[in-house]
């Protein structure tokens, strides 16, 4: 009996249809769908590139200034929107980032740091007036103490993980397949109102041990658990407190590495000293990315970083190698290429200056930061065989308990606002 039901979680496990686990929507309820940014010259991996965008675009006048902003449904030069939340609009004019770009554009704000699909941390210009969608819910609760959980398209039999954690603003781009849910573990700032289904702690505090009751460990048991499916992430839940505590000290360890040192941690580093090194200059406008396997090496032009663990260079999410994705990105700004589709003298060909340092210190990061995911693998694949063979916490043991269903309510933003937002024209926001 215990070997036929082994043989049918497996199954299931690597369908991603496990009827014995629970949906990540059940888990933390309350998701919102990736930004849409309607242009892509509004982000970018250099920020020099985005302010000089943005002055050319202020510069520029009517038909001019409308074909360079390119007008959207959502958003045109001449749109007033509110201003996004937690940005100060403070010394540029009582109605800076709220008025008609086209009329008064002020001054360029400073581009803010976002995870621009699964491991790729880029730049984005906070304007609201310049974004289609750009979720303000996300933005209200995005604090120093925020984590945000961002589920990966879907693709069958690919191997990669099935979401990831970021302190930084994720836009939730998938590099491949239908893109995830962004789901903040507070929903409210400062840490304070968890996103997760009521009375979820309680069952983690009665049936899996006091100290694992707080809402980061439930988040890293989520991590290191986590099961793909075309419906969403499901996440089996231990009734075994040893399974339980193995799995969050899994997924803590892959959440640090996954913050590169933010939030006080320690920066990654492979052990040994095996670090990374630039052997030789990368060329400033380097064409193309190619891993030399028996040297352990990134052979860039005629530049060459070594050694990289064939574990970085083969480490996927959704079927798409993360580190030429990251590589194919930089190498096309460094060119001023456009994406397909796009003018040739579009706003995404400006400020285009060669391969930067910035960059390359980024790379060794990623590279390390791959490693030693990738060095994980076997602690996760050993606990989901543990999973496949220890009781779980049903369903139906969580709805006696009141953790399920989860209220409608639990689904939608919670109101946050302590203070009066700016909306548009400089006008009061009606909220």
């Amino acid at each position: 009996m215990a070997a036929r039901r082994t043989a049918a979680a497996a199954t299931a496990a690597g369908s991603g249809e496990d009827s014995t686990s629970l949906e990540l929507d059940e888990l933390m309820p309350w998701s919102v769908r990736p930004l849409r940014t309607g242009r892509s010259w509004v982000s970018g991996p250099d920020p020099a590139a985005l302010r000089a965008r943005w002055e050319r675009l202020a510069a520029a006048e009517g038909a001019e200034q409308e074909r360079l902003f390119r007008p959207s449904r959502s958003r045109t030069p001449h749109t007033p929107v509110a201003a996004l939340p937690g940005r100060s609009t403070a010394g540029a004019g009582a109605a800076a980032g709220t008025g008609r770009f086209a009329r008064e554009p002020g001054a360029c704000p400073d581009p803010v740091r976002i995870l621009h699909g699964p491991f790729d941390e880029q730049w984005l210009l906070p304007d609201h007036r310049l974004i289609d969608a750009a979720r303000p819910e996300l933005w209200r609760v995005g604090d120093g103490r925020q984590l945000f959980a961002v589920e990966h398209g879907y693709v069958p039999q690919t191997a990669g993980p099935a979401l990831s954690v970021t302190h930084l603003l994720p836009d939730g781009h998938s590099p491949a397949g239908r893109p995830g849910r962004i789901r903040p573990l507070y929903r409210r700032p400062d840490a304070t109102d968890p996103n997760l289904a009521p009375g979820l702690l309680d069952v983690v505090r009665t049936r899996l041990g006091p100290q694992e009751a707080c809402p980061e460990s439930v988040l890293a048991w989520i991590l290191a658990a986590a099961l793909p499916s075309p419906s969403g992430c499901r996440i089996p839940l231990p009734a075994d407190a040893e399974v339980w505590a193995a799995g969050v000290e899994l997924g803590r360890e892959l959440v640090r590495l996954q913050l590169r040192g933010a939030r006080g941690g320690e920066r990654p580093r492979l052990p040994g000293g095996r670090r990374p090194y630039v052997r030789a200059a990368l060329p400033a406008r380097p064409t193309g990315i190619v891993y030399d396997a028996e040297a352990e090496a990134l052979v860039i032009g005629d530049g060459r970083i070594s050694p990289v663990p064939a574990g970085a260079w083969e480490f996927t999410v959704s079927g798409v190698r993360v580190l030429e994705l990251w590589f194919g990105r930089r190498a096309a700004a460094a060119v001023g290429a456009v994406p397909e589709g796009v003018e040739a003298d579009g706003l995404e060909v400006v400020g285009a200056r060669g391969w930067t340092p910035e960059w390359t210190s980024e790379l060794l990061e990623l590279i390390t930061v791959l490693a030693l995911l990738d060095g994980l693998r076997p602690r996760q694949e050993a606990l989901r065989a543990r999973l496949e063979r220890a009781p779980l916490i049903s369903r139906d043991e969580l709805r006696a308990a009141g953790v399920l269903p989860v209220p409608a309510s639990l689904r939608r933003p919670a109101s946050v606002l302590g203070h009066q937002e700016e909306g548009p024209e400089g006008q009061f926001a009606l909220l």
